[in-house]
């Protein structure tokens, strides 16, 4: 029958986008297409783009670039662009990238399927509202085997003036909870133990279904599905929280106690001007409340600097929130305008260099009250999900503890013992750093009984990781 033929994927921006490049993973596999590593290697190669905000958009024109100079080498037959780029410009990219063989838009993973057939159109951009994703689409999963990334819902149905997403994304299209409930059956089949639940607004999940399902619902049914351990919701958008969403989060043993709430900003002003539908005092109150209810409550939020008419005393309200609300994890992003939204209109605009400085500055006020965080935890116990060999050194193992989300919170580096990857263990916690933790295995083969807070003078110094 021949050597199988070859493709090479490329997937940028967010956890959604992994998602739609682990479908399209799916598509080439069903297919009878081998994958490779090495793009030179590919006879196909399919870039999954990012359109969000500027960097990302010339990043994935860059990795296009990229791509096409296999196409002059002779060794790539055909190139394949699909994702948010090609859905927010189709016409502009079909014009200026002859290079490209076919087009797909955010919602187009399955239509791989024609292109690798040798019958897709070159341009298969299509409308995202057609399609929703559900558990019997092909998926491969990529990195780490023990967790997985499960998207909810599709589109967004928020009017944010700074966001171009439900332009290009469409409204919200949330999946029932018996399909998620099958694909989580279906993960967990394949060794699956940590769920990540995101979308644009998980915490609006449901409300557009007949069926009226809630995001707490949701939680409950995947945390009771056999062999799932932890289960993470992202992007939780800080309106109302109802009674029975926190009640879930404060008290199931598998539903993780772990807030990812991007409120953007803490000043009136700014809200108003973002069109977050709430002001300063609600982020003090969302704060408030839920550390009230959720007693080893990890909060991470993201905010943004430099959004047009955004004042020295708007900055100031905010680093003032950062200071009071100590958080245990903070990005902060540069604005960055956005054709076609209400944000880009605005004429009070930020130097770059003045944002720049904000966002620096942000971060320099929250790295030791993430440390501070971190610091609580020396001298206790947690559970960690083992990830395999630490990338400092090889003589010890690396995981993350339920307070640490894959891919952007950071690591605990274990010693004394040994396990394997994808089991969740019993370590003590030992010193912490910026943003990681240092810890025994106290358990299981290998492990000793330490005392809380003991430190051994015998184990070899690790430098762990500081991010500045």
């Amino acid at each position: 029958m021949g050597e199988p033929r070859t493709i090479h994927f490329v997937s940028l921006g967010c956890a959604k986008n992994r998602v739609d490049t682990e479908v399209m993973l799916g598509v080439s596999d069903q297919s009878g297409f081998h994958i490779v590593d090495d793009p030179a290697d590919a006879e196909v190669i399919v870039v999954n783009t990012c359109g969000f905000i500027g960097p990302a958009k010339e990043e994935s024109i860059e990795t296009i670039l990229e791509m096409g100079a296999h196409k002059e080498a002779g060794t790539c037959k055909k190139l394949v662009v699909a994702g948010c780029l090609s859905q927010r410009y189709p016409d502009q990219l079909a014009g200026e990238l002859p290079e490209v063989d076919h087009f797909l838009g955010s919602s187009d993973m399955l239509k791989l399927q024609k292109v690798l057939g040798g019958k897709g159109e070159r341009m298969l951009v299509g409308n995202p509202a057609l399609y929703t994703m559900r558990a019997d689409d092909p998926r491969v999963l990529t990195g780490q085997t023990h967790r997985a990334y499960v998207k909810i819902a599709e589109g967004c149905n928020r009017s944010c003036s700074f966001c171009a997403i439900p332009s290009f994304r469409g409204k919200q299209r949330s999946r029932t909870i018996d399909d998620l409930v099958r694909e989580a059956e279906q993960l967990a089949a394949a060794g699956v133990v940590e769920l990540n639940l995101i979308s644009q607004d998980t915490i609006a999940y449901g409300r557009d279904l007949r069926e009226g399902h809630s995001l707490a619902e949701l939680l409950i049914a995947l945390a009771e599905v056999e062999g799932i351990e932890w289960v993470r919701a992202h992007y939780l958008y800080p309106e109302t929280l109802t009674d029975p969403l926190v009640e879930v989060l404060s008290q199931h043993d598998k539903v993780l106690p772990y807030i990812d709430m991007p409120l953007q900003h803490a000043s009136d002003a700014m809200l108003r001007a973002m069109r977050r539908g709430h002001g300063g005092e609600r982020m003090y109150k969302v704060v408030e409340r839920l550390r009230r209810a959720i007693t080893d409550m990890v909060f991470r939020t993201t905010f943004i600097v430099g959004h047009p008419g955004e004042t020295d005393a708007d900055f100031d309200e905010l680093r003032k929130f950062v200071e009071w609300a100590e958080l245990d994890h903070v990005g902060v992003f540069l604005y960055s305008p956005e054709e076609g939204t209400r944000s880009a209109e605005l004429e009070a605009s930020v130097d770059p260099a003045v944002a720049e400085a904000r966002r620096d500055e942000l971060m320099t006020l929250q790295r030791p009250i993430s440390r501070g965080r971190l610091e609580l935890r020396v001298g206790t116990e947690l559970d960690v999900l083992v990830e395999g060999v630490s990338d400092e050194s090889d003589l010890l193992l690396q995981g993350r503890w339920w307070g640490q989300a894959p891919e952007v919170d950071g690591s605990v580096y274990l010693a004394n013992g040994t396990a394997r990857t994808g089991e969740i263990r019993r370590v003590l916690v030992t010193d912490a750093a910026d943003y990681d933790l240092m810890a025994d295995f106290i358990d299981g083969p290998g492990g000793r009984d330490a005392p809380p807070g003991a430190k051994d003078p015998r184990l070899p110094k690790v430098k762990l990781r500081t991010l500045t």
